[in-house]
Order: C-alpha cells, then structure tokens, then sequence
C-alpha cells in the first residue's frame, strides 16, 4: 500500500498579521511558519499509525512551495513518513496546488491520498476534493475515524445531524479532521532522521484542466452544489448534465 499526506506550511497562530502594498499582500516579515495542524496532527499521524501496524507501506509526504517551505517538510518527516516531495512553485491558489498533487499522485499509483480538512489560514477545504476530481478517485471528507481492513477501508465522517460510516475500496483521497488521531511531537531520534530522509524537489507541471472542467469545478463549489454531491453517482449524474458556457476566443 502507497499512502501520500499533503502537507501545508501556514502561520503560526500566534504570529502577528500584516499587509503590504495598500493592504493587498501578506507581510511575511517575522512570521514563524508551521506544519499546517490539520495536516500534521490528523492526516500526517494517522497514515503514520497505519504504517507502524503495516511496516510494508510506503507513506510519502508532499507540499507545494518554494525553498522556505524545506524546513516545514523536514518538521513532518521528524514525525514519520519514508520520503517527501517538494513541486518548487508557489502555492498561489487551491486549484494549482490541487493540479499539481494530483499528477504527483496518478503518476505514483498511491492508494491513499491524506489531506487535512482545511488550512488554518485560508479555511477553504477545497484542495482533497480537487485531487480526487483531477485523480477521478473517491473523496470522503471531514473524516473522524479511518480503519483498514485489508484494501477496505472503513471511514467515520461528520455530517450535517451526526455521523456517516462509509467503506470503500483504495484507491480514494480523503480529508481528515478532529478525532482521526492524537497529536504527537517529534522526538529528536525522528528529527535527526528526517535530516537525512530523501526530499525529492521537482518542477511543477505545466497548463491546468481543460476549460470545460474547470467551469465545471467553479460551478460545483460557487453555487453550492457540492453540499448536495453526496457520492461518486451523484458527482457522474451533475457532471453527466453539466452544459459549459465558457468559450476559448479563436
């Protein structure tokens, strides 16, 4: 089994917050940068705890960002994970840093792409549910609890009024949150480790999706209509009847 964690640099919480250039860029003078919590804590952990039941899974870890972004990665590695990835680009907006993950991740043939439910400073939750549209894998969001069985795995996600308790085959791509595991602090034998653990840097692909299916994605979240897409036969019957309206100039 191949398992892949995505994983976000965000500001600490308690950095001071500033803007540049008539309050329109991100001041990253002074901030200390972290692990995005939602990716460390939940996801990151999680794949970990199933490779120290399994040792014969591969756990990799991935980021989008420049140079700055390497000390981030290295704190993850400390924490588990055989090897990291690094797309030298900078993570300007979701749909990118989805595009890029998602051929990282076909090109791998993993089984289990791990996100956090969301990053601590943009709260968008948008990223998992791009990977698994691009990957054309299962995406099960908001994940409490996640057991394998084996190629099934056995997933707790809130919903609206309670829980749901989903199975479903690998390969798949879900998002974990509170409840998936324990937060744990790196030791110094990981820390030390991760000094000389593989971390791959590669330059980003090139182009984006189609026009066709990124209106489609656009429309998917801008109208709402993924509170409704509640499967993958709901996802085939929207995009089944979706009619584009975007046209490429000639």
């Amino acid at each position: 089994m191949k398992i892949l964690v995505c994983i976000s640099k965000t500001p600490d919480t308690t950095a001071k917050i500033a803007f540049t250039d008539n309050n329109t860029k991100f001041d990253t003078n002074g901030v200390q940068w972290i692990v995005n919590p939602w990716d460390e804590w939940f996801a990151l952990v999680r794949a970990i705890e199933l490779k120290e039941a399994d040792p014969s899974i591969t756990l990799h870890l991935i980021t989008v960002g420049e140079s700055d972004a390497d000390p981030i990665i290295r704190k993850a590695l400390a924490l588990g994970g055989d090897e990291a990835i690094r797309i030298n680009a900078s993570p300007a907006e979701s749909q990118f840093v989805a595009h890029q993950i998602a051929a990282i991740a076909k090109e791998g043939n993993y089984d289990l792409v791990l996100t956090g439910k969301e990053t601590i400073d943009h709260n968008g939750s948008t990223v998992g549910g791009l990977i698994a549209g691009e990957t054309e894998l299962p995406y099960i969001s908001l994940a409490t609890k996640l057991d394998r069985q084996g190629n099934t795995l056995t997933i707790t996600r809130e919903i609206e009024g309670g829980q749901e308790v989903c199975e479903v085959e690998i390969p798949v791509v879900v998002s974990a949150q509170k409840g998936m595991a324990e937060a744990r602090i790196p030791n110094m034998r990981g820390i030390m480790a991760a000094r000389s653990k593989q971390l791959n840097v590669i330059a980003p692909i090139k182009g984006y999706q189609t026009p066709d299916k990124i209106e489609l994605y656009l429309k998917l979240f801008a109208d709402n209509i993924y509170k409704t897409v509640e499967s993958q036969e709901d996802f085939q019957k929207f995009q089944a009847n979706f009619k584009p309206t975007f046209h490429l100039a000639n």
